[in-house]
């Protein structure tokens, strides 16, 4: 694994840049099946080449960013696909091979369209709950239920449900029986980094309390501000951080996807938090 970087002194990229970034034509060998029409609903069509089969995603760009999809999503299902293809060699196999769990049990933050979270359904057969803010349940649910039959047709599980980052009620609801988080774009505007940690510690302490285990959360992310360090020093306060995944940059762009693995740092015997 290679050590987590921060590119603190990295340049701001520029909001133009930054709606650039939108999947667009570099899905998973995904093919919409027409233009956006004064933002009329776009359906994705993604070929899954493990399952030799097809996700469809509905995107309703008009409503916000958590209806659209974006690269790390996209990052994302593709180490899932080629996982299911070829575990040797992947980024994703030393963290699911940890793992105890058959089937695993995924929670999934700030879902939006729902792709990942579904994609891992299939091709780990696992039971995952997709979240996100109550109004975008209804697309959410929209997806799940359009997937349904292939999700079903390789043993996963799609159920989906609200999550108010820093509520502790709605992840005291999820927070149990959780083998694996995921998350992509997740990190984006900086009024949500400490509800995210909020909830990251929350479920830390429950899937400590409960299972007796540390908390492993998977996060595919794009670069785009320079404040983003502050979440990732906050961060590195309750976990060990690495990175097991990075992307060429797209033609066009400075960055490309990066993808983290968060864990719990281990307690001493005085209970202090430290590093493994």
């Amino acid at each position: 694994m290679i050590s987590l970087p921060l590119r603190g002194d990295a340049e701001e990229i520029d909001a133009d840049e930054a709606k650039m970034l939108l999947i667009g034509d570099n899905g998973i060998n995904g093919e919409s099946s027409s233009p956006l029409r004064d933002g009329a609903p776009e359906i994705q069509q993604y070929n899954i080449r493990s399952i030799e089969s097809t996700v469809v995603i509905r995107q309703l760009t008009s409503q916000g960013l958590s209806f659209q999809l974006w690269p790390a999503a996209s990052t994302f299902v593709t180490l899932l696909d080629n996982y299911r293809r070829d575990p040797s060699n992947n980024p994703l196999t030393a963290t699911l091979s940890s793992l105890k769990s058959s089937p695993l049990n995924i929670l999934e933050l700030g879902s939006g369209t729902g792709i990942v979270g579904i994609a891992a359904a299939i091709t780990l057969s696992a039971n995952v709950t997709v979240t996100d803010l109550p109004h975008v349940l209804d697309n959410l649910n929209y997806n799940a239920a359009a997937n349904a039959e292939v999700v079903a047709k390789f043993g996963g599980k799609v159920h989906v449900a609200p999550l108010r980052w820093g509520e502790a009620d709605d992840v005291q609801v999820l927070g149990r029986n959780v083998d694996l988080i995921l998350g992509s774009d997740v990190v984006y505007h900086d009024h949500l980094y400490e509800p995210l940690l909020k909830t990251l510690r929350l479920m830390m302490t429950t899937t400590l309390q409960l299972e007796g285990k540390r908390l492993i959360f998977l996060m595919a992310h794009l670069r785009r501000w320079k404040k983003e360090s502050v979440f990732f020093k906050k961060a590195r306060k309750l976990f060990d951080v690495d990175i097991i995944h990075s992307d060429v940059p797209q033609e066009g762009s400075r960055i490309g996807v990066v993808v983290y693995r968060f864990v719990t740092k281990q307690s001493s015997q005085n209970g202090r938090i430290v590093s493994c």
